[in-house]
Parts: C-alpha cells; sequence; structure tokens
C-alpha cells in the first residue's frame, strides 16, 4: 500500500509539472501572437514590448524570451521597450540578455545606462558580476555614458570589489583622464596602504603629461616622495616627467 501512495504522489507531482509548463507554454504562445499581431498593424518593436510589459509586468522573462525569437538583431529595441515600461527593471533587464548572451557585456551596459543613467551604479554592478574579467572596460563605458557621479561610481564599485581596485582605477582614468589627479586622491582614501599600487596604475593607465600631477596627488596623499618616484617608473614614467620641484 505504501508503494502505491508513493507511486500516486509521483504521478500527481509529474502531471503538476506539465500541467504549469503547458501553461507556461501558452502563456508564451499568446506573448508571441501578441507580438506578431502589433508588428503587422506597424506599431514599433520597442512600443508593443513597453505596452506588453506595462499591463503583464509579471511576464517580463517570458516577453523578454518571445521578443528576442521573433526579432534577435533588433535586441536594443527589446531592451528599451522594457525599460520604458518599468525602468526600475533596468537590472533585470541587463541580467537576462548578459545570460542569453545577446551581446558583449559593454554594449549591454552602455544602452541601458544612457537610457537609465539613475541606475548606473546598479547596471555596472551587475555586469561587472556576471564578466568580472572584464571590469576595466565596464567602468570605463559607464563612466563615459554616464559622466555626472564618478567619484560615486569609483567608491561604490571599488567598495564592492575591493579586489579589483586597480580595474576600476584604470578605467575610470581612462574614461576620465584630465582628473586623473583626483582619481589618485580618492582612491588613496579608500587604499591607502596601497599607494605604489595606485601609483603605477594611473601612470601606466594615460599619457605622460600627468605624470607630474599622479606623483604629486600621491605625495601629498602621504606616499613618500621616493616610493612616489619609484612607483612611477615602474609604471612606464621617465624621471624627466616626473621631477618635483623642491
Amino acid at each position: 500500500m505504501k508503494y502505491v501512495f508513493i507511486l500516486l504522489l509521483l504521478s500527481f507531482i509529474s502531471i503538476g509539472s506539465f500541467a504549469k509548463e503547458d501553461v507556461s507554454s501558452k502563456q508564451e504562445l499568446f506573448i508571441t501572437q501578441l507580438i506578431n499581431q502589433q508588428t503587422k498593424q506597424q506599431i514599433s518593436l520597442r512600443k508593443s514590448i513597453s505596452s506588453i510589459l506595462t499591463r503583464y509586468p509579471e511576464q517580463i522573462d517570458k516577453v523578454l524570451n518571445s521578443a528576442l525569437t521573433l526579432h534577435p538583431e533588433e535586441y536594443e529595441q527589446i531592451m528599451l521597450g522594457a525599460l520604458d515600461a518599468e525602468p526600475v527593471n533596468a537590472c533585470n533587464v541587463v541580467e537576462h540578455f548578459l545570460n542569453n548572451d545577446i551581446a558583449s557585456s559593454t554594449e549591454l551596459v552602455k544602452i541601458v545606462v544612457e537610457a537609465e543613467p539613475a541606475y548606473a551604479q546598479e547596471i555596472l554592478n551587475t555586469a561587472a558580476l556576471h564578466d568580472p574579467d572584464n571590469l576595466e572596460q565596464l567602468v570605463r563605458v559607464t563612466i563615459q555614458t554616464e559622466p555626472l557621479h564618478p567619484r560615486a561610481i569609483l567608491s561604490n564599485t571599488m567598495t564592492s570589489f575591493p579586489d579589483r581596485m586597480v580595474d576600476v582605477l584604470s578605467g575610470l582614468i581612462k574614461a576620465i583622464p584630465e582628473k586623473v589627479s583626483k582619481w589618485v586622491s580618492y582612491t588613496f582614501l579608500l587604499f591607502p596602504d596601497s599607494g605604489e599600487q595606485i601609483v603605477t596604475t594611473a601612470i601606466s593607465s594615460t599619457n605622460s603629461q600627468h605624470n607630474q600631477a599622479i606623483v604629486k596627488a600621491a605625495i601629498d596623499a602621504g606616499l613618500a616622495k621616493d616610493l612616489a618616484l619609484s612607483a612611477a617608473i615602474d609604471g612606464g614614467a621617465k624621471m624627466a616627467s616626473i621631477n618635483q620641484e623642491e
């Protein structure tokens, strides 16, 4: 009797699973038909996605899946439509597209940050968790796309990824090289014991016209002059470009 009960229970579980899968399939089919219908009516894909998600916000994954299956080459319009419907979903949208390898992480970040700059930090963190080896470029693209709060992005990203300080600093410098001495000073506040590494990174991430300013910023932040000069040379600076006047 015990075994009969177990078999019946397993049968009910299987039936329940099939029922759920059937409902999910029907939902995706309905969404696909809806997108096709709106496209035939000359409604733009972006507007179509926005209107569907405004009406069915809980179906975001199914809507994105259906839209990408139908129009994979128009992923930017699909993303923008999803953001138009609910900007707070910016990170979820980025994560969905990253998980499906729709485009490079930097391209996706640029699209979404440009559309929803208020969520720049959250978008950057989401992409960085997915593609940590590309953090430098992700920081650079984020700052270039949303240049209003670079110090906050530097601080928050370095705090979130402390072991990737070099990548964050390098990406920020490459995005806004003319403020390199400020980025050096701010990084010293967060990592006061990493002075030489900060100088070496800053020197190697920009051109020689900023060398003296980098060394001065490091010395002003508390790094011994001889260590600052040595670190600058390790970064590729020539002594003539970092000579500090007494």
